[in-house]
């Protein structure tokens, strides 16, 4: 039997790049898995045929999850069409490079209520889905610029940090339910990128990668489906860096 047969998984921002690759997966794994978007209809579709072409069950749904009738309504989709929840990632977001000088109030809400708000609604609404299975994983997808900081990004850093600091007090406080939550935090990743995220970093110039190159979708998801499995259950509160050994120190 598939390490997460008879588990249900919900990946928020998978129609494309590292959340597609996380979705493709935990599939794998036996899980039945509800893709998701927030407009991107056809990617969404696009992850779902790729999961049952390969024997795995997956349905999709868009949604804005800064919204609590967004969150709301993709929790239910998942747990109307498969009948339970047991793993939530978080990976939805959106980046944005803004000169600090030139950052309006309303370009910092906006990162932080597609990124923050986004994981904060979906988990709220998830969580009694998994008390009621005394049964769970949330995995929250931050990333480097937390970590290392990056210049026209103060909005996505500070999304992301207060996403860990999240991490950490809902991982104590749903222990005794038998809920883990942790951070992924990935490093340059091999993705395509929106227009309004701003050049790729040259990592010869922005940081000395020890394995020399960036790291792939599937290598992210890796590590996202090892927390997730029923061995996981003893690791909690913890952030992962998956970034070719880079060191913040």
């Amino acid at each position: 039997m598939s390490s997460l047969a008879d588990r249900v998984a919900i990946v928020t921002g998978s129609a494309g790049n590292i959340g597609r690759a996380i979705a493709l997966r935990l599939a794998r794994d036996g899980a039945a898995v509800m893709a998701h978007a927030k407009q991107n209809g056809d990617g969404v579709a696009e992850t779902q045929r790729l999961i049952e072409t390969a024997g795995g069950r997956a349905d999709g749904h868009l949604a804005d999850l800064s919204t609590e009738a967004g969150a709301r309504g993709l929790i239910d989709a998942a747990v109307g069409r498969f009948g339970r929840l047991d793993i939530l990632v978080n990976n939805a977001a959106i980046r944005r490079n803004t000169p600090f000088v030139e950052m309006s109030l309303a370009d910092w809400h906006e990162v932080m209520a597609n990124s923050l708000d986004c994981a904060f609604l979906a988990a709220r609404y998830a969580v009694p889905h998994m008390q009621t299975g005394r049964w769970g994983r949330i995995v929250n997808i931050t990333g480097i610029t937390l970590h290392r900081g990056t210049p026209g990004r103060a909005h996505v850093g500070a999304a992301k940090a207060a996403m860990v600091g999240m991490t950490r007090s809902l991982a104590l406080e749903l222990a005794p339910d038998g809920i883990t939550v942790n951070c992924v935090s990935p490093g340059l990743i091999d993705t395509e990128r929106g227009g309004a995220a701003g050049a790729r970093p040259d990592a010869s110039k922005t940081m000395a990668i020890p394995v020399g190159r960036d790291g792939r979708p599937d290598e992210i998801a890796h590590v996202v489906t090892m927390l997730c499995q029923p061995d996981g259950a003893y690791t909690t509160g913890q952030t992962i860096q998956v970034n070719g050994g880079v060191n913040f120190s």
